[in-house]
């Protein structure tokens, strides 16, 4: 899977802001370009981690996968 990241120069903070449109909420920053889009791969994949949750006995859990 294939995501946009947005990277943006801030003269304020003199560094890089990223963020992933697809993914609300999901945000990073580094000093440098490379260092910022680094980082938005680490908080992509802690965005994406799957959450802690109670399933019932006669549920049952599929693992899916997405291509686009």
């Amino acid at each position: 899977m294939k995501l946009r990241a947005i990277v943006e120069y801030d003269r304020e903070a003199r560094s890089y802001a990223v963020y992933c449109p697809e993914l609300p909420g999901c945000t990073s920053a580094g000093d440098t370009e490379d260092e910022a889009l680094e980082n938005i791969k680490e908080a992509i994949a802690v965005y994406l981690e799957p959450a802690p949750v109670t399933i019932r006995p006669e549920s049952k859990v599929f693992e899916v996968e997405v291509s686009v």
